[in-house]
Protein backbone atom coordinates (compact mmCIF):
# COMPACT_ATOMS: atom_id res chain seq x y z
CA UNK A 1 0.00 0.00 0.00
CA UNK A 2 1.09 3.04 -0.75
CA UNK A 3 2.35 5.71 2.35
CA UNK A 4 0.49 8.97 2.46
CA UNK A 5 3.90 10.94 1.58
CA UNK A 6 4.10 8.88 -1.73
CA UNK A 7 0.47 9.82 -2.53
CA UNK A 8 0.81 13.44 -1.58
CA UNK A 9 4.04 13.62 -3.35
CA UNK A 10 2.00 12.03 -6.81
CA UNK A 11 -0.44 14.76 -6.47
CA UNK A 12 1.56 17.32 -5.94
CA UNK A 13 3.78 16.58 -8.74
CA UNK A 14 0.45 16.26 -10.93
CA UNK A 15 -0.74 19.68 -10.31
CA UNK A 16 2.72 20.93 -11.23
CA UNK A 17 2.37 19.23 -14.40
CA UNK A 18 -1.17 20.43 -14.73
CA UNK A 19 -0.19 24.17 -13.71
CA UNK A 20 2.51 24.08 -16.38
CA UNK A 21 0.42 23.00 -19.32
CA UNK A 22 -1.99 25.19 -18.54
CA UNK A 23 0.79 28.07 -18.22
CA UNK A 24 2.39 26.59 -21.74
CA UNK A 25 -1.37 27.27 -23.50
CA UNK A 26 -1.75 30.75 -21.75
CA UNK A 27 1.73 31.94 -23.09
CA UNK A 28 1.39 29.78 -26.37
CA UNK A 29 3.20 30.93 -28.49
CA UNK A 30 6.47 31.94 -26.45
CA UNK A 31 9.26 31.06 -29.26
CA UNK A 32 8.31 30.78 -33.46
CA UNK A 33 5.91 28.61 -35.12
CA UNK A 34 6.86 26.95 -37.85
CA UNK A 35 3.68 25.85 -40.30
CA UNK A 36 4.91 23.81 -43.03
CA UNK A 37 2.98 23.99 -46.74
CA UNK A 38 3.86 20.43 -48.17
CA UNK A 39 3.38 22.20 -51.79
CA UNK A 40 5.10 24.53 -53.80
CA UNK A 41 4.89 28.19 -53.33
CA UNK A 42 2.29 30.19 -54.64
CA UNK A 43 -0.05 27.22 -54.95
CA UNK A 44 -3.91 26.97 -53.33
CA UNK A 45 -2.18 25.56 -49.85
CA UNK A 46 0.59 28.08 -49.75
CA UNK A 47 -1.41 30.81 -50.70
CA UNK A 48 -3.90 30.06 -47.80
CA UNK A 49 -0.99 29.16 -45.28
CA UNK A 50 0.32 32.65 -45.39
CA UNK A 51 -2.92 34.34 -45.43
CA UNK A 52 -4.16 32.55 -42.02
CA UNK A 53 -0.27 32.99 -40.75
CA UNK A 54 -0.73 37.17 -41.22
CA UNK A 55 -4.19 36.73 -39.04
CA UNK A 56 -2.58 34.55 -36.52
CA UNK A 57 0.27 37.06 -36.75
CA UNK A 58 -1.99 39.63 -34.83
CA UNK A 59 -3.35 37.23 -32.13
CA UNK A 60 0.50 35.80 -31.24
CA UNK A 61 1.90 38.77 -31.40
CA UNK A 62 4.32 37.00 -33.95
CA UNK A 63 4.53 36.25 -37.94
CA UNK A 64 4.59 32.15 -38.07
CA UNK A 65 7.42 30.76 -40.31
CA UNK A 66 5.97 29.36 -43.73
CA UNK A 67 8.23 26.54 -44.39
CA UNK A 68 7.71 25.10 -48.39
CA UNK A 69 8.59 21.56 -48.07
CA UNK A 70 7.01 20.00 -51.26
CA UNK A 71 7.64 16.64 -52.51
CA UNK A 72 5.80 13.30 -52.81
CA UNK A 73 2.33 14.41 -52.46
CA UNK A 74 2.71 15.96 -49.11
CA UNK A 75 4.93 12.53 -47.73
CA UNK A 76 7.99 14.98 -47.06
CA UNK A 77 6.62 17.51 -44.81
CA UNK A 78 4.47 14.85 -43.00
CA UNK A 79 7.48 12.97 -42.38
CA UNK A 80 9.17 16.14 -40.80
CA UNK A 81 6.32 17.17 -38.62
CA UNK A 82 5.96 13.42 -36.85
CA UNK A 83 9.84 14.17 -35.87
CA UNK A 84 9.03 17.42 -34.49
CA UNK A 85 8.64 17.98 -30.70
CA UNK A 86 4.89 18.10 -29.56
CA UNK A 87 5.09 21.62 -28.36
CA UNK A 88 2.63 23.04 -31.20
CA UNK A 89 5.56 25.08 -32.22
CA UNK A 90 5.87 22.90 -35.24
CA UNK A 91 2.43 22.30 -37.26
CA UNK A 92 1.59 21.44 -41.11
CA UNK A 93 -1.45 22.64 -43.40
CA UNK A 94 -2.46 19.28 -45.16
CA UNK A 95 -4.71 18.48 -48.12
CA UNK A 96 -7.39 15.63 -48.79
CA UNK A 97 -4.70 13.55 -49.89
CA UNK A 98 -2.82 13.32 -46.39
CA UNK A 99 -4.83 10.58 -45.20
CA UNK A 100 -4.98 8.70 -48.50
CA UNK A 101 -1.14 8.42 -49.05
CA UNK A 102 -1.12 5.12 -47.34
CA UNK A 103 -2.81 3.47 -50.36
CA UNK A 104 -1.02 5.80 -52.84
CA UNK A 105 2.52 5.21 -51.56
CA UNK A 106 4.15 1.36 -50.79
CA UNK A 107 5.69 2.64 -47.45
CA UNK A 108 5.13 5.66 -45.50
CA UNK A 109 7.75 6.76 -42.99
CA UNK A 110 5.04 7.56 -40.50
CA UNK A 111 1.36 6.24 -39.06
CA UNK A 112 -1.18 8.17 -40.71
CA UNK A 113 -2.71 8.76 -38.15
CA UNK A 114 -0.78 7.96 -34.35
CA UNK A 115 2.01 9.92 -35.55
CA UNK A 116 -0.39 13.40 -35.73
CA UNK A 117 -2.95 15.37 -33.90
CA UNK A 118 -5.50 16.90 -35.36
CA UNK A 119 -5.95 20.14 -34.92
CA UNK A 120 -8.49 21.75 -36.75
CA UNK A 121 -10.27 21.17 -40.57
CA UNK A 122 -9.88 24.78 -41.76
CA UNK A 123 -11.92 25.19 -44.92
CA UNK A 124 -13.12 23.01 -47.58
CA UNK A 125 -14.17 23.86 -51.86
CA UNK A 126 -15.79 21.58 -54.64
CA UNK A 127 -14.22 20.93 -57.34
CA UNK A 128 -15.74 21.42 -61.09
CA UNK A 129 -16.54 19.01 -63.90
CA UNK A 130 -15.69 21.12 -67.16
CA UNK A 131 -16.08 21.13 -70.76
CA UNK A 132 -15.16 23.59 -73.68
CA UNK A 133 -17.79 26.28 -74.57
CA UNK A 134 -18.36 24.50 -77.74
CA UNK A 135 -18.64 20.87 -76.28
CA UNK A 136 -22.08 19.22 -77.22
CA UNK A 137 -22.33 17.50 -73.81
CA UNK A 138 -24.84 20.08 -72.05
CA UNK A 139 -25.10 18.07 -68.73
CA UNK A 140 -22.99 15.79 -66.59
CA UNK A 141 -26.33 13.42 -67.77
CA UNK A 142 -24.73 13.10 -71.28
CA UNK A 143 -21.41 12.69 -70.51
CA UNK A 144 -22.74 9.39 -68.75
CA UNK A 145 -24.71 8.59 -71.16
CA UNK A 146 -21.71 8.80 -73.26
CA UNK A 147 -19.79 6.99 -71.69
CA UNK A 148 -22.30 3.92 -71.13
CA UNK A 149 -22.76 3.84 -74.96
CA UNK A 150 -19.20 3.88 -75.66
CA UNK A 151 -17.21 2.61 -72.77
CA UNK A 152 -13.38 3.82 -72.51
CA UNK A 153 -14.27 6.14 -75.57
CA UNK A 154 -14.43 9.21 -73.06
CA UNK A 155 -11.37 10.50 -70.90
CA UNK A 156 -11.44 13.49 -68.76
CA UNK A 157 -8.33 15.84 -67.65
CA UNK A 158 -6.95 15.88 -64.43
CA UNK A 159 -3.87 17.45 -62.59
CA UNK A 160 -1.46 14.34 -61.91
CA UNK A 161 -1.77 10.28 -60.42
CA UNK A 162 -3.59 10.51 -56.80
CA UNK A 163 -4.39 14.46 -56.95
CA UNK A 164 -8.20 15.16 -55.64
CA UNK A 165 -9.22 15.62 -59.30
CA UNK A 166 -7.97 12.32 -60.05
CA UNK A 167 -10.04 11.15 -56.72
CA UNK A 168 -12.95 12.94 -57.57
CA UNK A 169 -12.95 11.42 -61.63
CA UNK A 170 -12.58 8.10 -60.16
CA UNK A 171 -15.52 8.11 -57.44
CA UNK A 172 -17.67 9.77 -60.18
CA UNK A 173 -16.82 6.30 -62.09
CA UNK A 174 -17.37 4.23 -59.43
CA UNK A 175 -20.44 5.08 -58.53
CA UNK A 176 -21.59 5.81 -61.26
CA UNK A 177 -20.49 2.76 -63.19
CA UNK A 178 -19.20 4.05 -66.42
CA UNK A 179 -15.91 3.97 -67.60
CA UNK A 180 -14.02 6.94 -68.58
CA UNK A 181 -10.17 7.04 -68.80
CA UNK A 182 -8.26 9.70 -66.82
CA UNK A 183 -5.17 11.98 -68.57
CA UNK A 184 -2.65 13.08 -66.22
CA UNK A 185 -1.51 16.62 -66.79
CA UNK A 186 1.37 18.21 -64.72
CA UNK A 187 -1.27 20.41 -63.59
CA UNK A 188 -4.58 21.63 -63.26
CA UNK A 189 -4.02 24.64 -66.07
CA UNK A 190 -2.74 22.67 -68.74
CA UNK A 191 -5.79 20.22 -68.21
CA UNK A 192 -7.65 23.06 -68.45
CA UNK A 193 -6.05 24.58 -71.97
CA UNK A 194 -6.37 20.98 -72.84
CA UNK A 195 -9.66 21.14 -72.71
CA UNK A 196 -10.60 24.68 -74.16
CA UNK A 197 -8.22 23.59 -77.65
CA UNK A 198 -10.54 20.20 -77.56
CA UNK A 199 -8.36 18.09 -77.47
CA UNK A 200 -9.75 16.41 -74.42
CA UNK A 201 -13.66 16.09 -74.24
CA UNK A 202 -13.55 17.11 -70.50
CA UNK A 203 -11.29 17.73 -66.76
CA UNK A 204 -11.93 17.36 -63.54
CA UNK A 205 -10.49 20.47 -61.57
CA UNK A 206 -10.69 21.98 -58.13
CA UNK A 207 -12.95 25.46 -58.58
CA UNK A 208 -9.97 27.42 -57.29
CA UNK A 209 -8.43 26.70 -60.67
CA UNK A 210 -11.60 26.78 -62.71
CA UNK A 211 -13.56 29.74 -61.81
CA UNK A 212 -11.26 32.17 -63.71
CA UNK A 213 -12.17 30.43 -67.27
CA UNK A 214 -15.74 29.30 -65.79
CA UNK A 215 -16.34 33.15 -65.39
CA UNK A 216 -14.37 34.32 -69.08
CA UNK A 217 -16.52 32.12 -70.95
CA UNK A 218 -14.00 29.72 -72.11
CA UNK A 219 -15.41 26.38 -70.36
CA UNK A 220 -19.04 25.55 -69.02
CA UNK A 221 -19.22 24.02 -65.54
CA UNK A 222 -21.36 20.86 -66.01
CA UNK A 223 -21.22 20.23 -62.19
CA UNK A 224 -19.48 20.70 -59.06
CA UNK A 225 -18.73 17.97 -56.65
CA UNK A 226 -19.42 18.88 -53.29
CA UNK A 227 -23.38 17.93 -51.65
CA UNK A 228 -24.36 21.35 -51.51
CA UNK A 229 -23.92 24.26 -54.68
CA UNK A 230 -21.24 26.62 -54.55
CA UNK A 231 -22.08 29.97 -53.61
CA UNK A 232 -19.33 30.84 -56.32
CA UNK A 233 -21.33 29.22 -58.71
CA UNK A 234 -25.06 29.09 -57.35
CA UNK A 235 -26.81 27.63 -61.01
CA UNK A 236 -24.22 24.95 -61.48
CA UNK A 237 -26.33 21.95 -60.42
CA UNK A 238 -24.03 18.94 -58.10
CA UNK A 239 -23.13 15.58 -59.25
CA UNK A 240 -26.08 14.42 -56.60
CA UNK A 241 -28.48 16.38 -58.61
CA UNK A 242 -26.91 15.69 -61.74
CA UNK A 243 -27.68 11.84 -61.28
CA UNK A 244 -25.23 10.20 -58.96
CA UNK A 245 -27.59 10.34 -55.78
CA UNK A 246 -24.68 10.22 -52.56
CA UNK A 247 -21.94 11.69 -54.52
CA UNK A 248 -20.09 14.36 -52.48
CA UNK A 249 -16.15 15.06 -53.02
CA UNK A 250 -14.40 18.79 -51.66
CA UNK A 251 -10.73 19.53 -51.64
CA UNK A 252 -10.24 20.47 -47.91
CA UNK A 253 -7.57 21.90 -45.89
CA UNK A 254 -6.63 21.22 -42.15
CA UNK A 255 -4.14 21.81 -39.33
CA UNK A 256 -2.27 18.58 -37.61
CA UNK A 257 0.28 19.01 -34.81
CA UNK A 258 3.07 16.38 -33.65
CA UNK A 259 1.80 13.17 -31.76
CA UNK A 260 1.62 13.66 -28.16
CA UNK A 261 0.74 17.45 -27.92
CA UNK A 262 -1.39 18.42 -24.96
CA UNK A 263 -4.73 18.91 -24.74
CA UNK A 264 -5.04 22.43 -23.79
CA UNK A 265 -2.69 23.74 -26.97
CA UNK A 266 -4.59 21.88 -28.74
CA UNK A 267 -7.69 23.46 -27.57
CA UNK A 268 -5.40 27.01 -28.06
CA UNK A 269 -4.42 26.43 -31.74
CA UNK A 270 -8.14 25.41 -32.67
CA UNK A 271 -9.71 28.10 -31.57
CA UNK A 272 -6.86 30.97 -32.74
CA UNK A 273 -7.37 28.86 -36.34
CA UNK A 274 -10.96 29.53 -36.20
CA UNK A 275 -10.57 33.43 -34.71
CA UNK A 276 -8.05 33.87 -38.15
CA UNK A 277 -11.44 32.52 -40.46
CA UNK A 278 -13.20 35.57 -39.27
CA UNK A 279 -10.13 38.03 -40.65
CA UNK A 280 -11.38 39.96 -43.64
CA UNK A 281 -8.78 39.09 -45.76
CA UNK A 282 -8.93 35.50 -45.06
CA UNK A 283 -12.28 35.37 -45.95
CA UNK A 284 -11.43 37.63 -49.36
CA UNK A 285 -9.10 34.86 -49.96
CA UNK A 286 -12.01 31.89 -49.29
CA UNK A 287 -14.32 33.67 -51.23
CA UNK A 288 -11.97 33.65 -54.17
CA UNK A 289 -11.38 30.41 -54.63
CA UNK A 290 -15.02 29.23 -54.03
CA UNK A 291 -14.25 27.82 -50.59
CA UNK A 292 -16.26 27.29 -47.18
CA UNK A 293 -14.23 28.08 -43.83
CA UNK A 294 -14.78 25.34 -41.19
CA UNK A 295 -12.97 25.57 -37.88
CA UNK A 296 -14.03 22.70 -36.87
CA UNK A 297 -13.21 21.22 -33.67
CA UNK A 298 -10.10 18.71 -33.32
CA UNK A 299 -12.00 15.73 -32.27
CA UNK A 300 -14.24 16.12 -35.49
CA UNK A 301 -11.23 16.85 -37.74
CA UNK A 302 -10.18 13.19 -36.73
CA UNK A 303 -13.33 11.15 -37.10
CA UNK A 304 -13.84 13.15 -40.82
CA UNK A 305 -10.52 11.77 -41.48
CA UNK A 306 -10.56 8.41 -40.47
CA UNK A 307 -14.67 9.12 -42.54
CA UNK A 308 -12.17 10.29 -45.59
CA UNK A 309 -10.47 6.80 -45.53
CA UNK A 310 -13.41 4.29 -44.79
CA UNK A 311 -15.31 5.97 -47.81
CA UNK A 312 -11.72 6.33 -50.48
CA UNK A 313 -10.07 2.86 -50.00
CA UNK A 314 -12.44 1.15 -52.13
CA UNK A 315 -11.68 3.80 -54.77
CA UNK A 316 -8.35 3.60 -54.60
CA UNK A 317 -8.19 0.12 -54.74
CA UNK A 318 -10.68 -0.40 -57.78
CA UNK A 319 -8.62 2.11 -59.58
CA UNK A 320 -5.74 0.66 -58.75
CA UNK A 321 -4.10 4.17 -58.05
CA UNK A 322 -0.34 3.88 -56.83
CA UNK A 323 2.54 6.77 -57.10
CA UNK A 324 4.55 6.50 -59.51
Amino acid sequence: MLGFNTIRHAIATAAIILTGTVALAENFPNKPVHILVPYAAGGAVDVLARTLGQALAKTWGQQPVIENRPGAGGVIASQALAQAAPDGTTLILVASGHPLNQFIYPSLPYDTFKDFTAITEIASSPLAIVVSKSSPYQTLADVLAAARTDPDKLSYGMSGNGTSAHLAGELLKYMAKVKIVAVPYKGGAPALTAVIAGDIPLSVNPLAEAIGQIEGGAVRALAVTSAQRSKALPDVPTVAEAGVPGYDVSVWWGFLGPAHMAPQVIAKLQADLKAALQDSTVQSTLDKIGATPLGTAAGEFDAFMHAEVTKWEPVLKAADIKAQ
